[in-house]
């Protein structure tokens, strides 16, 4: 019993608990570390680590033995007779009343105690080890004088501990050398390896163990690429070429590209970037029914549950990379459904059509609401648009959208109370209100957490959720903090002995950063704040955001490159709504299959909470400074984490000063907020009266036209939305008037969502020529999603914004001849603005080039200011046209290294040869005309 406090278990007072105990931490890491680097190791290799580890351990308990049996009776200086061999430590001290003879030291150690009485007699030293004292009565007679020992009576004692914490290491990295060698020889085995390096095309029976996922989409060039299904498999028969069938089991990554390629790019727009899962497919079923939206034809495979056999053919390649966890990509092409040989296991079926249900319930909410449910309950992301996941990731709040141990936390503090009143008379919770007691509610928790993973699906990343959750049940069972960071260890052995390519995993890694600062710094900050008059929930909250983010930023920068100054404040507000989300959540898991009325009115009730996390991902992630670019690298890595403790020691001194505190706060919501007049005076951009804007996208086109009072009009958006959301943000831009899309190639119109995105926008404005068609698909679907009109440009057409005005010059109107292709079909803007004119040709090329030259538009286009210049600066130019334009300056918009060779070094020679000043994004970046008409020195350029 701690002397402080008036309970027998104590309060959850860091300083009262005692040090944590970390015995268990090196095996773990040990066992961490080694599972890591003999993933791929050679077998040789491996066999030489497990035999040299299980020696050196062996050698090391002998050791231990030898110096126990040999050991010293040692006086202590209060000692009046002979002791008691140190060497007893493990369990009862005594079998009688419990009380020990004067002069003698009595051990309790790991809580063993004695089982009578409990009273020690005068001049007795009583050590106690990591132990809550006797299991009697419990007291020290008057005269004795208590040691406290944490983990030894005597330095010979801690010198043995420290033998066997040693062994105990080598032994797990041991067991652990040995699983990751099992698990990396799957990779080896078989003939799937070798058929891979031969690139070889087979027909393979494969058993799925993860659920189907689509690719994120990727813009290529001017196209956007296939959407793809992603499946995790195992090939268990494999069919060659030459009719031999072999029996295997080899894990594979299984790529269907079930969309045709029409039109030069099929899919849905979105971000550039290189195949990452992309969470935002609609109407996926999971049991039975028609999957998806009619026409879609991936719908079938996203259908499939885990433990599903198919027959397959397709085209074997090796990993994508080294160390990845297949032996091979299997690609599937051209197969509209697949051929289902096995069904899955009744579990899969039975979570399938749980999972099914809450999709079901929650058809009718709002489009964040309907698309984050089922995210924050079983970890669906199926349903979170590109636009969403950027926002979450912004803002830190990733972590709601997967399966984590919170989830679980929150279910069993439901069902058992909070922790540290769980053994006691007064604890709470559904279970003791229900008469259920304290076993059969331990029970019910264990039972709770198996349907967890089975719903979740029992993957490592719902096994990784679980077994932290399972250190929340430990929490609830004992009331002691103290016991949970061995548990966190022995969950991170055992998992990594299941599974050794956890060791691999960012997401387990950030998993196990949170909860061990949640368990050890959480408490200590929290008590800290607490001093300082802060309230106790406000301290716990504050704590517990701040520690998880101390821990996992350095490796969130490894990922993304950015560290997020808005996370702390996004986990905060969001965190009282986490838990009724969560909570009705799981009632309408479990309410759909057999009352689906019942479950649709809580999700309703769901659908507010949920609503609000993601207004607040979406209003940190729109701020100006939610966050700034950092060393995407463990250098990077390592300097945060410095910066991150010279941050917590400063503001341990700051916090006695109040004045400085605010001061602090002030400057950070500056820098967040970054208000347009502030930001202009520091950084210069963007520059007083400017007049045109071209945004660094890449490899796209995104142009801005100042119109004044923060309003702007955009002429393409890029093939990124977060690239032209930022430019836009920079450039103060809350109003457009007009969005004008030159062509529907993805590289123009990808990024129209981040135009969109919190922004009045009054028009788009495209060509008449619409293809490719899944582009015009999408524009269409984007702009209906916000009730904006869709028109199309007419040349002659001529329109004013306060002192912005333009013409549109090309395509000419009906009856005309057909273009040649999209590009020959861009609509094409000459621009005036204080004086300036400025003259965006799209992307057309020489045949509409040649044609816009002896038009009558060609006597507008002479001697303009400024050329944007057609097709990225590409060597498909018509020279007539140039001369005549004879800009003073050109821009050209073009992504660094491109594989187009863009801009053409003969387009730029002959700009600069007609007098033109040529600057580009890729080597200047973010440029802004600024200036009027009437000679060089009124023409300049700012850049970002």
């Amino acid at each position: 019993m701690h002397a402080d406090s008036g309970r027998r278990l104590g309060d959850a007072h860091p300083r009262q608990e005692g040090p944590v105990d970390l015995r268990l931490v090196p095996p773990a890491l040990a066992a961490w570390a080694t599972a890591a680097f003999t993933l791929d190791a050679s077998p040789g290799l491996v066999g030489g680590l497990v035999i040299g580890c299980l020696a050196a351990a062996v050698i090391l308990l002998v050791v231990r033995g030898r110096s126990a049996r040999n050991a010293p009776v040692t006086q202590g200086p209060w000692s009046t007779g002979p002791r008691v061999n140190p060497g007893v430590a493990d369990g009862a001290v005594s079998s009688g009343s419990g009380k020990a003879s004067p002069g003698r030291t009595v051990a309790r150690v790991h809580g063993a105690g004695t089982a009578g009485g409990g009273g020690a007699s005068p001049g007795a030293t009583v050590a106690e080890v990591d132990g809550a004292g006797s299991a009697g009565r419990g007291g020290v007679s008057p005269g004795v004088t208590p040691e406290v020992v944490n983990g030894a009576g005597s330095a010979g004692r801690g010198r043995v501990w420290r033998r066997v914490t040693v062994a105990a290491s080598l032994l797990c990295a041991a067991a652990a050398a040995a699983s990751a060698g099992l698990h990396g020889a799957d990779l080896r085995r078989g003939p799937v390896p070798a058929l891979a390096g031969r690139y070889a095309s087979v027909t393979a029976e494969v058993e799925l163990t993860s659920d189907p996922r689509l690719t994120r989409p990727r813009v290529r060039g001017d196209h956007v690429m296939p959407d793809s299904v992603m499946i995790e498999a195992e090939v268990r028969r494999v069919e060659t070429a030459h009719r031999t069938v072999v029996a295997t089991r080899t894990p594979v990554l299984l790529i269907v590209d079930a969309r045709s390629r029409r039109g030069g790019g099929g899919g849905r727009p979105g971000p550039e970037g290189g195949g990452g899962m992309r969470p935002g497919h609609e109407g996926r079923k999971e049991s039975g029914g028609a999957p998806g939206p009619e026409g879609r034809p991936e719908a079938p495979w996203l259908a499939l549950l885990p433990s599903t056999r198919l027959r397959v053919a397709g085209r074997l390649a090796p990993a994508m990379a080294r160390g990845d966890r297949f032996a091979a990509v299997l690609r599937v092409r051209g197969k509209a459904a697949p051929s289902v040989v096995g069904g899955p296991s009744a579990t899969q079926r039975t979570a399938g059509r749980l999972r099914a249900g809450l999709r079901a319930a929650t058809d009718g909410l709002p489009a964040d609401a309907r698309a984050l449910l089922p995210g924050l309950v079983v970890g669906d992301t199926s349903r979170i648009t590109p636009e969403l996941d950027e926002a979450f990731k912004e803002t830190d709040l990733a972590h709601t959208l997967a399966v984590s141990g919170s989830n679980l936390t929150i279910i069993l503090a439901l069902l058992l109370g909070p922790p540290g009143l769980a053994q006691q008379v007064e604890r709470r919770g559904l279970a003791p209100r229900l008469g259920v007691p304290l076993r059969a509610s331990a029970v019910l928790g264990g039972a709770l957490t198996l349907g967890f993973v089975v719903v979740c699906r029992p993957d490592p990343s719902v096994l990784r959720a679980a077994a932290c959750g399972a250190i929340v049940l430990l929490a609830l069972a004992t009331g002691r903090r103290r016991s949970l960071v061995p548990a966190l260890a022995t969950a991170v052995l055992l998992l990594v002995l299941y599974d050794p390519w956890l060791a691999r995993s960012y997401g387990f890694l950030l998993s196990v950063l949170a909860t061990g600062a949640l368990l050890t710094l959480a408490p200590r900050w929290s008590a800290a704040l607490r001093r300082r008059r802060v309230p106790p929930r406000l301290a716990e909250a504050l704590a517990a955001a701040g520690a998880a983010q101390a821990l996992c930023a350095p490796v969130v920068a490894v990922l993304s490159a950015r560290v997020s100054l808005v996370a702390v404040p996004c986990n905060l507000l969001v965190e009282f709504a986490v838990a009724p989300a969560t909570v009705l959540g799981f009632a309408v898991l479990a309410t759909a299959p057999v009352a689906m009325p019942v479950a649709e009115a809580l999700a309703w009730c769901a659908g507010w909470p949920a609503e609000w996390i993601a207004g607040v991902a979406r209003t940190g992630a729109a701020l100006p400074g939610a966050g700034i670019d950092w060393p995407g690298s463990w250098a990077g890595a390592l300097l945060l984490a410095a910066v991150t403790g010279v941050a917590v020691l400063s503001g341990r001194r700051l916090s006695r000063h109040p004045w400085l505190c605010a001061v602090c706060g002030a400057l950070l919501l500056l820098v967040v907020v970054r208000p347009p007049p502030l930001t202009r005076v520091l950084t210069g951009w963007p520059p007083p009266g400017w007049r045109l804007a071209m945004c660094d996208v890449g490899q796209g086109d995104a142009t801005v036209l100042a119109a004044g009072g923060g309003a702007g009009v955009v002429v393409d958006a890029g093939p990124d939305p977060a690239l032209v959301d930022q430019c836009l943000r920079a450039l103060g831009i809350t109003r457009v008037p007009l969005v004008v899309l030159t062509h529907f190639h993805a590289d123009h119109v990808a990024g129209l969502p981040g135009v969109l995105r919190g922004r009045e926008v009054g028009a788009v404005e495209t060509t008449g020529f619409e293809e490719p068609v899944e582009q015009v698909e999408f524009v269409r679907k984007e702009a209906r999603a916000r009730n904006i009109p869709v028109v199309r440009a007419v040349a002659g057409e001529r329109r004013r914004v306060g002192a912005l005005e333009w013409e549109v010059l090309w395509p000419p109107p009906l009856p005309a001849p057909e273009p040649e292709g999209p590009n020959d079909a861009s609509v094409t803007l000459l621009v005036r603005s204080a004086g300036l004119r400025m003259l965006l040709l799209g992307d057309l090329e020489p045949p509409a080039q040649r044609a816009l030259s002896r038009s009558p538009a060609a006597a507008l286009v002479r001697g303009v200011d400024v050329l944007k210049v057609a097709h990225h600066g590409s060597a498909y130019q018509d020279p007539d046209l140039i001369r005549t334009v004879a800009p003073r300056l050109a821009l050209i918009s073009c992504g660094a290294d491109n594989p187009y060779g863009h801009p053409a070094p003969s387009t730029v020679a002959a700009l600069r040869k007609g007098g033109a000043l040529v600057l580009r994004t890729d080597r200047d970046g973010a440029m802004a005309v600024v200036g009027g008409g009437g000679g060089s020195e009124g023409l300049r350029v700012a850049r970002d």
